[in-house]
C-alpha cells in the first residue's frame, strides 16, 4: 500500500493523522507546532514560514522520513 505523500497545502494536524511519525521531524526542525493553536488552522507552507525554514525542502524531506528509506550518500533527497 503506497502511503499518501505530504504536500505543503496540507493542514499540519492532517498531515500528523496520516503519519504520527512525523511529531518527531517537525521537532527535530525545531517546530514544536502540537502546542500551538496556529496548528490547527495553518498548513505546513505557513508553519514553515512562520519559523524562517523553506517549505519546499521541508516538505521534500519529510516525504523522505516518511518513506521509512535508511539515508545513503545514494538516496538523500538533493537541494
Amino acid at each position: 500500500m503506497e502511503q499518501t505523500k505530504i504536500t505543503k497545502s496540507m493542514g499540519i494536524l492532517e498531515a500528523v493523522k496520516l503519519h504520527p511519525d512525523i511529531q518527531r521531524y517537525f521537532a527535530m526542525a525545531g517546530m514544536s507546532c502540537f502546542g500551538c493553536m496556529a496548528a490547527q488552522y495553518e498548513n505546513i507552507e505557513e508553519g514553515c514560514l512562520a519559523h524562517g525554514i523553506d517549505p519546499d525542502v521541508f516538505v521534500r524531506n519529510l516525504n523522505f522520513f516518511i518513506s521509512g528509506q535508511k539515508p545513503t550518500e545514494d538516496n538523500l533527497p538533493s537541494a
